[in-house]
């Protein structure tokens, strides 16, 4: 017999999802990632006449159970303007690995949102002074937020410096995430001077050229670099990241296409000076912070190890609570409900 396929609106994932079990979920698969319970993540893309289109895969093993996940997203910066609709849209498969059979389509986007700030979050609590409580966010679109809350989770956030080359949609974040988390959020143009007043620091832009230079660097400081996951996109500096203590979430990814890719063709840093991918360090095979001086740069591109760890929460989610819409894929057999579903 078959079972019928959840489809998962991003309405759906966004109540399904929360940012703590998130953090804890993508923890449980680095950590099962380490322990070779795992396949991939691999990654592949294309060009296209108006942007470009993204593939990533991976399979891990969960209490006893092989899920597989492949996630697709088209990227066409101009749509907005073109047919308003979303520069990236895109859609999430999971399949069981032991059946083939696919037990869940959603919606991408919410679930990436979410798990690049939960993975972010989940470095700065190894990666961060235990003390922090002032966060820079430089990019105040939906990634922002979502780093706010996040970081939220693992650190006493008491205040926000919020940043973007719009002002006023600087300002409206700081309005409304102040009413939102009861934070102390303020928008500023002074990136060196909030970075100084900072424990933490996360980028998440679209930028082509450097935010971050060696001299905003503190000691202390963790920054959490999110927005290059192209060769084209940089958002720190070759030499800041040379005289910091570099974490990755995979090596290959952001020798390929993070801002560790600009360090490494700028001749400042080779793939042996990073100190570790974030997997290692969660395991504790190797040593996040030792003391309260170091800088820490967290390069993340986003891998499907992080999707998988966030899929399989909202699919569990999903048949715990009746959502979703079933759909019977393969109407050629008899059909029966989910296992475990209401």
């Amino acid at each position: 017999m078959t079972y019928d396929t959840l489809v998962l609106s991003a309405k759906d994932v966004l109540h399904l999802l929360d940012f703590r079990d998130c953090i804890d979920a993508i923890a449980q698969t680095l950590c099962a990632h380490e322990a070779g319970c795992s396949r991939g993540p691999v990654s592949s893309g294309l060009t296209l006449p108006n942007g470009s289109f993204h593939a990533k895969v991976a399979a891990v093993e969960s209490r006893q159970r092989l899920f597989v996940v492949v996630k697709a997203n088209v990227n066409l910066p101009g749509n907005p303007a073109r047919s308003g609709r979303p520069t990236i849209q895109g859609a999430l498969i999971l399949l069981d690995g032991d059946t083939g059979q696919p037990l869940a389509v959603m919606d991408s986007i919410a679930l990436t949102s979410i798990r690049t700030a939960a993975t972010a979050a989940l470095a700065a609590r190894h990666l961060s002074v235990e003390t922090a409580h002032t966060i820079t966010i430089v990019g105040c679109g939906e990634q922002g937020e979502a780093l706010l809350r996040a970081m939220a989770v693992v650190r006493d956030i008491r205040r926000a410096l919020v940043i973007d080359h719009d002002t006023g949609k600087a300002e409206a974040f700081a309005e409304r995430m102040s009413d939102d988390l009861g934070l102390r959020v303020e928008s500023t143009t002074d990136i060196a001077g909030s970075i100084r007043a900072s424990d933490l620091c996360v980028t998440c832009t679209t930028s082509r050229t450097p935010l971050l230079y060696r001299e905003h660097l503190h000691p202390g400081l963790f920054v959490a670099a999110v927005g290059a996951d192209n060769p084209a996109k940089q958002e720190i500096d070759a030499a800041a990241m040379a005289s910091s203590r570099v974490v990755v979430d995979s090596l290959t990814a952001c020798a390929a296409s993070g801002d560790l890719h600009h360090a490494i063709k700028a001749g400042a840093m080779s793939g042996h000076d990073v100190h570790g991918e974030l997997s290692a360090i969660v395991a504790g095979r190797i040593p996040g912070r030792l003391n309260e001086n170091e800088v820490f740069v967290f390069d993340s591109t986003g891998t499907a190890l992080q999707d998988v760890a966030a899929a399989i929460v909202v699919y569990e989610r999903a048949l715990a609570e009746g959502k979703g819409l079933a759909v019977l894929l393969d109407d050629r057999h008899p059909t029966r409900s989910h296992p475990g579903a209401a």
